[in-house]
């Protein structure tokens, strides 16, 4: 028997919010519950920093470019939407990636997993660590185990067990490509928690990484890759998702000004919220779902709850220069997906992604597109500078690092201001808290997204999925 409509307002029309419209609609009608769901976006376009172009018979993507397959989520609705057969996976013959070590690229080692070595003899072959350096490494089998659960920095982790050379030259370009951050100030548990179990259980990263290893299949269950992506790129589940939520009021161009709390205490109460617009337009709401980036809702929130722990959270700006090249202008053999730049290279750009490589659908055969990686945590300046000048900085790594000279035919930037959260030490431990006072003073106010508990695509919808499933499970009880 369907109990009376509930109002849901959904702050934030970003992936997170997208999905947190697709599932409270679907928990709440599997509880009984009909809901009434607004979902607000300051900007004027759904889809937050995704953002696919097609040019000139290429595919670009201006935000992420891809997830990771292992977190079957992103797929599993695709699936639901009608699109997974549009999933393409990265090209089989573009498996190596290569670190830039004093100017020259060198391909990872085999067996290297998370940036930590899992395979002896490739490690011991490889040019990226010195001789002692491989030598402080291998301490990890003997160095006696940090049996604390407490929270530490993930490079603090590296550098105790495997030593600094691995960590500055490996580990760091790896893991510092995904969080564009500083491995000695980004929290373990917020990111790799399965380290620090690693190194309680056996001792040693190397032989725990070594005996748990295994294959990362995709959603075939045929070809393994470990990225996911779109045919005609991740714009196709932001679309997806609009066209199915065809009966929830979609407002772009709309930003929350304050949430005012009335009766709120009393979970049976209908209308517990009251949501001032911008533009002085009020909203009733009974469940509120706050998807913004930290910061935008420690605004919002700091009126009724403690928000240290979403100011806590720094966001790093960073960019995207995309050019593209005729292929018989580029000298360059392509035979990977691209490479990592280390902090200590003091390059302009932090990686490249050999894009029409390692994805064969996001490119003529005739041509080449690269992407290029600016700004990270304490170095993001070259971010904020004028087109012309930020190119020429991308230019002359690629003529220094890869031999390219040839003139692009088109460059595409895209600049992610306050896009990257940094997970403090102690992050996992703050939003706990932050969520349980939220459930205390502000029933049925639900915060998560990148911020939260995990940056990847498959992490946002993964809470927005949890959240809309549990908060449905409270209205049954």
């Amino acid at each position: 028997m369907s109990r009376s409509p509930r109002k849901v307002v959904i702050i934030g029309g970003g992936l997170s919010g997208l999905s947190a419209a697709y599932y409270v609609r679907q928990a709440y009608r599997k509880a009984g519950v009909e809901p009434d769901i607004v979902l607000l976006e300051k900007e004027e376009k759904l889809g937050g920093k995704i953002d696919t172009l097609h040019r000139d018979g290429f595919v670009i993507e201006r935000g992420p470019d891809s997830f990771l397959a292992r977190k079957t989520v992103m797929s599993d609705l695709a699936k639901e939407l009608g699109i997974g057969g549009e999933l393409v996976t990265t090209n089989p013959n573009a498996k190596k990636t290569y670190i830039l070590q004093r100017g020259v690229l060198h391909s990872m080692p085999a067996g290297l997993v998370l940036g930590i070595p899992t395979e002896i003899k490739p490690f011991l072959k490889s040019n990226l660590v010195s001789f002692s350096g491989k030598l402080r490494a291998l301490l990890d089998f003997v160095i006696p185990a940090r049996r604390s659960t407490e929270d530490e920095s993930l490079g603090s982790l590296i550098e105790r067990r495997l030593g600094t050379e691995v960590l500055e030259s490996m580990t760091e370009p790896l893991l510092a490509g995904i969080y564009a951050g500083d491995m000695r100030k980004i929290s373990l548990q917020a990111t790799f928690p399965q380290f620090g179990e690693v190194e309680r259980r056996y001792g040693s990263l190397i032989r725990g990484m070594t005996t748990g290893k295994k294959p990362v299949e995709t959603h075939t269950g045929t070809k393994k890759s470990a990225f996911l992506t779109f045919r005609h790129g991740l714009q196709s589940l932001v679309k997806a998702l609009i066209e199915e939520l065809h009966d929830v009021e979609q407002r772009t161009g709309t930003s929350v000004a304050a949430i005012h709390a009335r009766g709120a205490a009393d979970s049976s109460t209908s209308d517990r919220y009251e949501i001032t617009l911008s533009t002085g337009e009020t909203l009733s709401a009974d469940d509120i779902y706050v998807t913004v980036q930290n910061f935008a809702a420690a605004q919002l929130l700091k009126p009724h709850v403690d928000v240290t722990p979403l100011e806590a959270v720094n966001y790093v700006s960073v960019a995207n220069v995309v050019l593209a090249f005729n292929k018989k202008d580029i000298v360059t053999e392509y035979d990977g997906s691209g490479f990592l730049v280390p902090r200590k290279e003091s390059r302009n750009i932090t990686a490249c992604t050999w894009t029409s490589t390692k994805w064969l659908h996001t490119s003529p055969d005739d041509k080449v597109l690269l992407r290029c990686y600016v700004g990270r945590s304490g170095d993001e300046q070259s971010v904020h500078l004028p087109d012309e000048a930020l190119t020429e900085l991308v230019r002359k790594d690629l003529r220094e690092i890869m031999g390219i000279t040839a003139v692009p035919l088109f460059t595409e930037i895209t600049r992610l201001k306050s896009s990257m959260p940094q997970y403090p030490v102690g992050h996992p431990a703050n939003i706990a808290r932050l969520r349980a006072e939220l459930a205390q003073k502000l029933p049925g106010v639900y915060a998560f997204g990148a911020g939260y508990d995990g940056i990847g695509l498959p992490d946002c919808i993964k809470q927005a999925k949890e959240t809309a499933e549990r908060a449905a499970d409270g209205l049954i009880r």
